[in-house]
């Protein structure tokens, strides 16, 4: 774990949740590639708005990141690091660009929560990650779409 706070509050969560105790270390991430992003995501995760993020399914092979699974837990942290919150994953399902719906674009309560800023949103995001592969986002680029609970704070 990469600096105390991490480090508390990965602790601080175990006290409460002896049953955990023996579960590998959680991931530590914050969201966004971005310092305004990722400080956004942080505050929408803590305060239980944002229940999802995705990924391009292309970025996390080039970056030889596996794919995320039920029960991962994440320590989400704001761009410098800082511990915000404890999440645990709870769905993890591979969709098609195209096929993103109003309802996930909700669950992931970026902007005004719409599918048409989901969609702006991310091609944006997904453009700037995949082009450092030299690849470029499609429609039917698959999105690796993570559902989670916040179990912390």
């Amino acid at each position: 774990m990469e600096n105390a706070s991490v480090r508390n509050m990965w602790g601080s969560y175990l006290k409460n949740h002896l049953e955990d105790v023996f579960h590998e270390t959680p991931k530590t991430k914050y969201f966004g590639d971005n310092e305004i992003d990722a400080n956004e995501n942080a505050h929408l995760i803590k305060s239980g708005v944002k229940k999802a993020v995705s990924y391009a399914l292309l970025g996390l092979q080039n970056r030889h990141e596996p794919l995320p699974k039920i029960g991962d837990y994440i320590v989400v942290t704001d761009y410098s690091g800082e511990a915000q919150c404890i999440i645990a994953t709870t769905a993890v399902t591979l969709k098609p660009y195209f096929s993103i719906d109003t309802a996930y674009a909700q669950l992931e309560a970026n902007g005004d929560k719409s599918l048409d800023y989901w969609k702006k949103y991310y091609w944006e995001l997904f453009t700037r990650e995949l082009e450092k592969f030299e690849r470029e986002p499609r429609e039917s680029m698959i999105v690796v779409c993570q559902e989670f609970k916040k179990v912390h704070s």
